[in-house]
């Protein structure tokens, strides 16, 4: 089949559409929603997430050293939009979207109870790119909602909901099509 060759863009999708909180749960705080944030290890668990210097969220991110990963779900898509297209400079998005604060175990930040998953971050640095600057920071600690934990104590994300961004375009995750090493099992069928 043929390709068509463009010149290179930021086009790797889907991406989780997540709110990132940062500041103070009892004074200047922040909330944006952000499509460039993931992992980039696993021992330590590092997490980062990309702000443009303009944004509310990079100023509070950077004086206070520390954000919260809070991951949405499709229930949450209006507000995770709005947090996305309003300036917290104008507006307390915090009040108008009516997310639900809770203090985190490990950092300031306040936690959304909104969210089925958010995970807690201290930065360990910080790399200017161009139109965004990138915050690596460890991730300290995790917190989850009880409905999303299991018989045997695991995480279940799949009844969450989780949303997705791609391209302009929000999705809701779901359809499960195979676990971390189902193609090597042996004495499994294989999809």
């Amino acid at each position: 089949m043929p390709r068509r060759f463009m010149k290179g863009a930021a086009l790797i999708a889907p991406l989780p559409a997540a709110l990132i909180t940062s500041g103070d749960i009892e004074g200047e705080k922040a909330v944006m929603t952000a499509a460039w944030t993931g992992m980039v290890n696993t021992r330590p668990p590092i997490a980062y997430v990309s702000v443009r210097p303009e944004r509310q969220s990079y100023g509070v991110i950077d004086r206070g050293g520390e954000f919260v990963i809070n991951l949405t779900t499709d229930k949450m898509a209006r507000v995770t939009d709005f947090c996305g297209m309003r300036s917290g400079n104008k507006l307390d998005k915090f009040a108008k979207c009516g997310f639900s604060l809770i203090p985190s175990e490990s950092v300031k930040c306040p936690t959304l109870s909104d969210c089925p998953l958010s995970l807690e971050c201290k930065v360990r640095d910080k790399i200017p790119l161009g139109s965004h600057t990138m915050f690596i920071a460890d991730v300290t600690a995790v917190s989850v909602d009880e409905e999303y934990i299991n018989a045997e104590g695991k995480i279940d994300l799949k009844r969450a909901g989780l949303m997705a961004y791609s391209h302009g375009e929000y999705f809701a995750l779901g359809k499960k099509i195979g676990d971390f090493g189902f193609s090597v099992r042996k004495g499994r069928k294989k999809h």
